[in-house]
């Protein structure tokens, strides 16, 4: 599909810096719904307003063809139960609807790993039913903001039967920049760091990532792709990022999953084939020691 003109929601945030970027260094035009304007945006044009608000999505839509929907709660400690799961689920309908309604008939949203329900489950020791992660496992949500990011899944099918839309669904892990482009983030190595000399810390997200650049490429294709309908796709790197072997990893973290299939080496346990056929994508940027393998000390062997 070509793209003339599209609204990124949550265009201030750090995925949708780097997906302004993109578009705007592909020529297109790019309006940028946020709550506050950063005065910094790489975009043609801000509209300030909440994602929830009919009335402020309904001006940034004006002109455009195609929809990146990222403003969201990104966390559920980061306001009430009912904030974000509520706030959350609010925006995806309100965005994806008055899209339809004004004619866009392509979109794609953020949503998460999280949900599976896996990391901020209340329930102790949640695990996946197997591995490696797909898109057709169960989830287990449980808190509001997992909860919501597959509400939002949900409701993006809902909108393709209301408008005959297409909606790509992009299940995103950790997001973060290697610190390569000054106008993006640089955090992804410093969390890399700190899950390498404590692989707890990235048990919840099976230790994936994804480069904020990557995530903002994954976008595009998702708009662009040859595909209609509804799509869930999981978007990883295709590497994790702690140093030990994988299947190290997962005999001490979750040693009671079956798996389908080996994940040797530091492969990610995350089946990524549906992001390569459906829209061709791969990740591009892995940290710089991707192919650095250690023994798991026998003191890290329990979770």
């Amino acid at each position: 599909m070509t793209i003339g003109h599209v609204l990124v929601t949550g265009a201030a945030g750090l995925i949708g810096r780097a997906a302004t970027l993109r578009f705007r260094s592909a020529g297109v035009a790019v309006t940028g719904l946020v709550l506050d304007d950063p005065g910094d945006l790489e975009v043609d044009r801000v509209v300030v307003g909440n994602a929830a608000d009919r009335a402020a999505v309904d001006e940034a839509l004006d002109g455009v063809d195609a929809v990146v929907h990222l403003a969201a709660i990104p966390a559920p400690m980061l306001g009430t139960p009912d904030e974000v799961f509520a706030g959350n689920t609010a925006a995806t309908f309100t965005v994806l609807d008055a899209a339809g309604e004004r004619g866009v008939r392509r979109a794609a949203i953020a949503s998460s790993i999280n949900a599976l329900g896996l990391g901020w489950s209340p329930r102790p020791r949640v695990a996946p039913a197997y591995l490696p992660l797909d898109e057709d496992l169960p989830t287990e949500a449980a808190d509001p903001y997992s909860l919501s990011k597959y509400v939002d899944e949900v409701t993006a099918g809902a909108m393709v039967r209301r408008h005959d839309m297409t909606v790509v669904s992009l299940r995103f892990p950790f997001v973060g920049g290697l610190g390569e482009a000054d106008e993006l983030d640089d955090r992804l190595p410093a969390h890399a760091a700190r899950v390498s000399g404590d692989p707890g810390l990235g048990a919840r997200d099976l230790w994936l990532y994804l480069e904020t650049r990557d995530a903002a490429r994954a976008l595009d294709l998702a708009l662009r792709a040859e595909v209609t309908g509804s799509q869930v796709v999981f978007a990883a790197a295709g590497r994790t990022m702690a140093p030990y072997r994988t299947e190290d990893l997962l005999d001490a973290y979750y040693p009671a999953v079956p798996r389908r299939r080996a994940s040797p080496g530091r492969t990610a346990p995350v089946d990524l084939s549906r992001a390569e056929r459906l829209l061709g994508f791969t990740a591009e940027h892995l940290l710089p020691d991707s192919d650095e393998i250690r023994d798991l000390p026998t003191e890290m062997r329990t979770p």
